[in-house]
């Protein structure tokens, strides 16, 4: 037996001991209540739930039935059995509770569907006599209900459901629930749903064979459905390759030798699959098998057209291989950067990894054609996406080294929520390094591959000040102040957990450095930036950060060198580069006090600007934050279009293609393209495949009759206790569940710490006050927590991170229960995470399929989803979670989005024009524009004018077409009462931005109105 095959053995007992706890299973005598302990499998009085009069909100909070829906194949005199299974609890004359049952009984129903009444009761008496048989006490009425349901133009449905009719008082029953229920049919032909809630796809089956009303379904066999309370899905691990031939060699080793041979196995491998899979011969085959309708066929032609466009990109790239020797050495050279960065945890790319780097090449080269195409990656959380993004930054990277690019940024990766990118920095700064020593030791010329990280609300500084205010925290004279900024857990150089800080007053910088001795790169400060002013002095190789900090273009003259060349360079070695001047820095240096005068740059200032601007998870990019970006997205284009001749190429990824190439068109202005593309069924592709081992199971337990925030407690103390008596007990637990003893040790690393998931604070905040006083684990012990939510300060989420990886050695003194928020659903990348209760279904499903993602990346994963059942979303969800889960991401909500929005200019017009101030008139004027009086001087030589202005926005914003006029009127507005304000002589205005007729410019993206998403369609 290996490890992973245990792994999935020990989630299927904890999942045990929660279904079993939740139920009452394995008990026969309480001291409690049962009805206040047990909140799965239990059915209510049905006179209790009228009399609440919450209608069915309150059927699905305490429900008195539960059974199921089908649909009949005939339509005439139906015959079949239905086993009915319960248990009670009643309370004896010692005080304690004792469990009678189960009772089992078949009653057997004949049922004219054309009889005029529609619904039906069956087996009361046998029922009830059972009951009282069990417990010698009468009372209990369960009865087996039919309906016969029509509807207009569609087959007759069945519905066949277990009630406890037992009224709501009965003196001798102290207890008239009833416990474990479950009912089974057995002998009914029935024809399928199909889910209403998804379109017909040629690839994905629709078909649900029936639905449970108030419980789950398992079909058994054909024609045998039984409720169950624990509804379920799987989730196979995925194989990257599914040709029928061995894969070939792609280790970063054989790539950075020789990448043409297996480069050209990976065609030749994909065309034949192709073949097989997308010939029109194949589709005709699979249309007759799978009876496909003409408009799924022509999807599926259509989908096949993609593929061939898919396949001629990757022979492109790899022709440019062939015949562009200075591209070929720098894809040798990234495989050899990225064999360094990995230092063994993997040795070379997944096939669609590959495919995407030889695809993009053409990215790197070709800055005319290919930056009007945004390419977006779509692949399974956890795949690698991020690895791949470095391999093609680490092959521009070098390229822009190979061919005179001696400084500036090549790519510029933003992620949508603050303090998401910690995990993913280091990832960058991993493979930095390695293209840095790769850099070394061939000798290329140009500064060190470096990495900045600029992120938005305090999280890092903005910069550091000589004498700060008492309220400023980032004081240099501070010894503490330099460990509240650190970043990176490890060298990116030796992959130590050697880090130090400091902050170096000679050179004003705020510095990492590595403590080993072995380390290739020494004691010097790593190249590694997390100042925003550090970050315009150096323009480290790669920018990662937050969205927000976009709108900081309009404010701050030094963000020119994010788009374009700097003003110069400062003659004093370690100061960086230079911006325009103001008072407090006359020559443009940045560094406090500076009077050094400024240098001429040493490469062409077109060289300057980005080759890709990288976008991660870009369908959070929606609503007003997506609106408000698309603004600043076309003035990031503009002004580097303007400065450097040329765009960047667009990368990103998504959880969804729910409307990318309309989301796209509105953030980008360009063309979408999608890879990989997923294979012709969900089961068969060439990038990847199910496998048959599990990766994740997903458990959906609707608490009844108890609060959500009980089931939750008793959820996590069970999951808590559980790990503990394996680690007081491991041999009989060991021999239940048919494990060895050796693999004791890992189970309890790899499961040992939960995930507690919330959509709000408000309801995180109660888990972890219950944390404190309901979860207990032992006498006078509870369980060990921390957070991970957008409010925490930005060193506590490092620390709770580094104590995730690298826990102590005693369980005890471990994190036992993370809560954490939407903050943790990007980029959290933790093997020792593997277990989540979700409280509550999440507004949308790309969060629930993201935040599910954190958990069983390399071992196999549980989620308990604890459903509001109150809410109507989530009683849809579980009413079809199988499918949600299978097809999650087709019920990924359309991303609304528009540029056209009025409220949105006025929000951003101001700072799209001090921007264009900042980073083109002011180079232009030579001297500083940060006031009226010199905004005026400038303006009366001729040098800015209202037309070249409007002009310049209405192409920035490509308002060219009539659905445009209304925001191009506006536009036109705001240009005249700005410059009627800067022609003002009597006017009070000193700033450029006092001249703004709606107000100063946005600080960060996120000066938005919060949007809360409302979705109106129902599921199934």
């Amino acid at each position: 037996m290996e490890i992973y095959e245990a792994a999935e053995r020990f989630i299927g007992w904890m999942e045990r001991r929660v279904v079993t706890a939740a139920r009452g299973d394995n008990f026969q005598e309480l001291d409690v209540e049962p009805s206040g302990k047990f909140w799965l499998g239990r059915l209510a009085s049905e006179e209790y739930v009228e009399l609440n009069k919450l209608g069915e909100r309150g059927e699905r909070l305490a429900p008195c039935a539960i059974g199921i829906r089908l649909r009949p194949m005939g339509q005439g005199h139906l015959r079949f059995s239905v086993k009915v299974s319960f248990s009670v609890w009643l309370k004896e004359d010692d005080g304690r509770w004792r469990k009678h049952g189960p009772v089992n009984e078949t009653i057997s129903v004949s049922l004219p569907l054309d009889d005029e009444t529609r619904e039906k009761t069956f087996g009361r008496d046998i029922l009830a006599q059972a009951a009282t048989r069990a417990t010698g006490e009468a009372g209990y009425m369960p009865e087996i209900r039919t309906e016969v349901v029509s509807l207009p133009g569609a087959p007759d449905e069945l519905v066949v459901s277990l009630v406890n009719a037992t009224p709501k008082e009965v003196a001798a029953l102290s207890d008239v629930n009833l416990f474990e229920c479950w009912i089974e049919i057995d002998g009914i032909e029935t024809t399928p749903y199909a889910l209403e809630a998804l379109p017909d796809s040629f690839r994905y089956n629709r078909d649900i064979p029936a639905y449970g009303i108030n419980c789950g379904i398992e079909t058994r066999s054909p024609g045998v459905f039984r409720t169950t309370d624990v509804v379920s899905a799987e989730k196979s691990r995925p194989q990257y390759w599914s040709a029928p031939t061995d894969q070939p060699d792609f280790s970063f080793e054989t790539l950075s030798t020789n990448p043409l041979i297996p480069a050209r196995a990976l065609l030749e491998a994909l065309s034949a699959w192709g073949e097989a899979s997308w010939s029109a011969e194949s589709l005709d085959e699979r249309q007759h098998v799978h009876e496909w309708t003409s408009e799924m066929r022509s999807q599926a032609d259509g989908e096949a057209n993609q593929f061939k466009h898919e396949l001629d990109r990757l022979r492109e790239g790899i022709e440019l291989l062939e015949t562009d020797a200075t591209l070929e050495r720098a894809f040798r050279l990234a495989n050899r950067s990225i064999k360094y960065s990995s230092s063994g945890k993997y040795e070379g790319w997944r096939p669609f990894q590959l495919a995407f780097l030889l695809s993009n090449l053409s990215s790197i080269v070709d800055s005319k054609q290919e930056p009007e195409t945004a390419d977006i990656v779509w692949f399974a959380t956890g795949g690698g996406k991020t690895e791949t993004y470095l391999g093609l930054i680490v092959t521009a990277a070098l390229y822009d080294r190979l061919t005179g690019k001696l400084s500036g940024v090549t790519a510029w990766s933003r992620f949508p929520l603050r303090m998401l990118s910690l995990q993913q920095t280091q990832r960058f700064a991993d493979a930095i390094a390695g293209a840095e020593l790769v850099r070394r030791e061939e000798n290329i010329p140009g500064d060190p591959f470096s990495v900045g990280f600029l992120v938005g609300q305090g999280a890092t500084p903005n910069r550091v000040r000589p004498d700060p205010p008492a309220s400023d925290p980032v004081d240099p004279d501070d010894p503490n102040m330099p460990a509240r900024y650190q970043v990176l857990s490890k060298c990116p150089f030796c992959h130590q957990d050697s880090i130090q800080m400091g902050f170096n007053r000679r050179s004003w910088k705020l510095d990492h450095r590595c403590t080993n001795d072995t380390c290739a790169w020494g004691h010097n400060a790593l190249p590694f930036y997390v100042v925003d002013e550090e970050i315009y002095r150096f323009l480290p190789t790669v920018i990662v950060g937050t969205l927000d900090k976009a709108a900081s273009i309009s404010m701050q003259a030094a963000m020119r060198g994010l788009v374009g060349a700097p003003a110069g360079k400062c003659s004093i070695q370690g100061h960086g580069y230079t911006y325009a001047p103001r008072s407090s820095r006359p020559k443009g240096c940045l560094v406090p006090g500076c009077r050094a005068e400024s240098e001429a740059l040493d490469q062409a200032p077109e060289r300057f600007g980005p080759t890709f601007r990288l976008q991660d998870e870009l369908h959070l990019l929606r609503d007003s934050l997506g609106a408000v970006d698309s603004h600043y997205e076309a003035l990031y284009d503009d002004l580097q279009q303007s400065i450097c001749g040329r765009k960047p190429k667009i990368l990103a990824s998504s959880a969804t293609l729910t409307g990318y190439e309309k989301q796209v068109d509105v953030l980008y202005r360009r063309k979408a393209r999608v890879f990989p593309l997923p294979g012709p069924s969900t089961d068969e592709g060439f990038w990847t495949s199910a496998s048959n081992k599990l990766m994740r199971r997903y458990v959906s337990l609707a608490p009844r009759g108890v609060t959500l925030e009980y089931a939750v407690d008793r959820t996590l103390t069970e999951l808590q206790l559980a790990i503990r008596e394996f680690i007081d007990n491991p041999g009989p637990i060991c021999d239940e569940i048919g494990i060895e003893r050796r693999f004791v040790d890992q189970l309890i690393l790899i499961y040992g710490t939960d995930v507690v998931y919330g959509n709000n604070l408000r309801d995180l905040d109660a888990v972890m006050r219950s944390l404190e006083t309901q979860v207990r684990v032992g006498e006078d012990k509870t369980v060990k927590t921390a957070s991970l939510t957008s409010k925490l300060p930005f060193d506590e989420v490092r620390k709770t991170l580094s104590r995730l990886e690298q826990p102590e050695t005693d369980f005890e003194d471990r994190l036992h229960v993370i809560t954490a928020s939407s903050m943790m659903s990007h980029g959290v990348d933790i093997e020792r995470l593997n277990k989540m209760v979700m409280l509550g279904l999440p507004l949308g499903t790309a969060e629930f399929i993201q935040a599910t993602a954190r958990v069983g990346r390399t071992w196999p994963g549980l989620v308990i989803v604890i459903p509001k059942m109150a809410r109507e979303r989530d009683a849809g969800v579980y009413r079809s979670f199988g499918k949600f889960v299978e097809q999650g991401d087709r019920f990924v909500e359309p991303i609304p989005i528009t540029r056209r929005s009025k409220r949105v200019l006025e929000r951003t017009v101001s700072g799209l024009e001090l921007a264009r101030i900042l980073a083109i008139h002011e180079p232009e004027a030579n001297g500083s524009l940060t006031t009226v009086a010199k905004l005026r001087e400038f303006e009366a030589k001729g040098d800015i004018t209202r037309e070249h202005e409007l002009s310049s926005l209405v192409r920035m914003l490509q308002l060219s077409e009539a659905l445009d006029l209304p925001l191009k009127n506006e536009l036109e507005a705001w240009i005249d009462d700005f410059f009627h304000n800067l022609r003002d002589p009597g006017g009070t205005f000193r700033y450029p931005s006092d001249l703004s007729p709606t107000g100063d410019p946005m600080l960060s993206l996120r000066d938005v109105e919060e949007q809360v998403p409302v979705y109106g369609e129902e599921l199934g």
